[in-house]
């Protein structure tokens, strides 16, 4: 098998264990998605929904379900722009802000368990290389 195999076959297990753990521990309110969304909205406020089509690399129907579920369940709502009423804004909400919360530390405390199987070394030594994989 090639480097590339094997790397493939352990990525596809780790995520898998990744969103078995994510879906079992932030049900009923939080999915992985939504935890993205959540996050990127964190880090840019008033976001329009056209804004995370390119970051999730998806479509508009796709981001469109996401957040009128998102809505339903009281984690982000939506708001015209006072200045062009077209423009519908899309903000956290503090039921929102603490679902994010919560999900940042199920995932902190599942990715922190698997790293714990790695000296410190190693454990800098994976975030490194896998950087230089992903060119963050």
């Amino acid at each position: 098998m090639s480097h590339a195999s094997d790397f493939a076959n352990l990525w596809f297990t780790f995520n898998q264990e990744y969103e078995a753990h994510m879906d079992h521990h932030l049900a009923p309110t939080l999915t992985a998605s939504h935890l993205v969304v959540l996050e990127f909205l964190d880090q840019h406020p008033q976001s329009k929904a056209a804004d995370l089509i390119d970051f999730m690399k998806t479509t508009p129907a796709a981001v469109t379900t996401l957040i009128d579920r998102m809505q339903r369940a009281g984690l982000v709502d939506r708001l015209r722009d006072q200045v062009d009423k077209r423009i519908v804004r899309l903000l956290l909400t503090d039921f929102g802000l603490n679902e994010m919360k919560r999900g940042q530390h199920v995932r902190e405390s599942f990715i922190q368990s698997q790293l714990n199987h790695l000296s410190s070394h190693n454990q800098q030594m994976l975030v490194y290389l896998f950087g230089k994989i992903v060119k963050f």
